[in-house]
């Protein structure tokens, strides 16, 4: 009977205030809909991390024949250089930093330079003689990339030292930024939705003060008078919590596994349906605790003795 009686007064007050309700829902999803694309935005920024970070390479030119470049001075990096950088990056100090590493020779540096710009005006005009030996250098750890850098520049007969991880810093602090945005957003319509969610309960409560007055003389609990009112504002932010992870499952399997991952130049790993279902625990009790913590705290004033 008591069950049957709170479902009753649930879907009254959810009648009743049909608008604010709607409300509610609109404001929950987008606002969950916000935390979502945050959440999965930064597990994409770690899914490429992780996937980019294992193929960065540092790559060692040695000097050319002809190079401005102050380790240069004597010309043309001799084999006695390049043997002692090669005994460097085999030594006692960098052997912790380094995986592997290749050594591409003049010609091997000269084919690919061709397969690469040989139809370009600079390509006609390229040489073997031209090109410089390289050291192309894999890391155990991506992020200590700093320390066989230091180690290799400077160096007589190396012309400069470049690091891919310098080339991809950039474009994962972008991504970043506009996870913070995107978590800053969800934020500001989290707080939108529970002072909506407050206000709908409010309104409810207040449309009903005979009724809840009534039950009180019955020798009603506060909770057994509460129940209906929070229920409403549960059922809402919950409705609006599953079209959030829907719309992130929609968004994730179309545009990113069915669109994105397969128009894309280069190949990575992005984040797939899985994680938004790995996701969407959280962002139904998200819904559900803060609504239920909302209306209990709007009731406390038009329910209590």
């Amino acid at each position: 009977m008591r069950f049957r009686f709170i479902v009753s007064e649930t879907g009254k007050g959810l009648a009743r205030n049909f608008a604010m309700s709607v409300s509610v829902v609109l404001v929950s999803f987008v606002s969950l809909l916000f935390v979502g694309a945050s959440a999965l935005l930064q597990t994409q920024i770690s899914t490429m991390k992780g996937d980019w970070y294992d193929k960065v390479e540092v790559s060692v030119y040695m000097c050319p024949a002809a190079s401005s470049a102050s380790t240069c001075s004597g010309g043309e990096a001799t084999q006695e250089q390049i043997d002692a950088v090669e005994g460097l990056i085999n030594s006692d100090a960098l052997k912790p930093y380094v995986k592997s590493y290749t050594v591409e020779s003049k010609a091997e540096a000269y084919d690919n330079f061709m397969k690469a710009y040989g139809g370009s005006r600079i390509g006609r005009n390229a040489t073997e003689s031209m090109m410089p030996v390289s050291f192309r250098i894999k890391l155990v750890d991506a992020e200590k990339y700093q320390v066989v850098v230091e180690q290799l520049t400077g160096r007589d007969g190396v012309e400069r030292v470049h690091d891919q991880r310098k080339t991809l810093e950039p474009f994962f602090l972008v991504m970043n930024r506009a996870s913070w945005i995107t978590a800053g957003l969800a934020a500001i319509m989290g707080l939108t939705a529970v002072l909506l969610i407050t206000t709908t309960i409010r309104l409810s409560a207040m449309s009903r003060s005979k009724e809840t007055e009534i039950m009180r003389l019955v020798g009603a609990s506060n909770f057994f008078i509460q129940l209906p009112f929070m229920l409403e504002g549960v059922i809402a932010a919950l409705i609006g919590a599953l079209a959030a992870v829907g719309t992130l499952w929609a968004g994730v399997h179309f545009l990113v596994q069915r669109w994105l991952a397969s128009s894309i130049a280069f190949t990575t790993a992005f984040i797939n349906a899985g994680d938004v279902m790995r996701l969407a625990p959280w962002l139904i009790l998200t819904a559900v605790v803060l609504a239920a913590v909302s209306s209990s705290f709007s009731l406390s004033k038009y329910t209590r003795v």
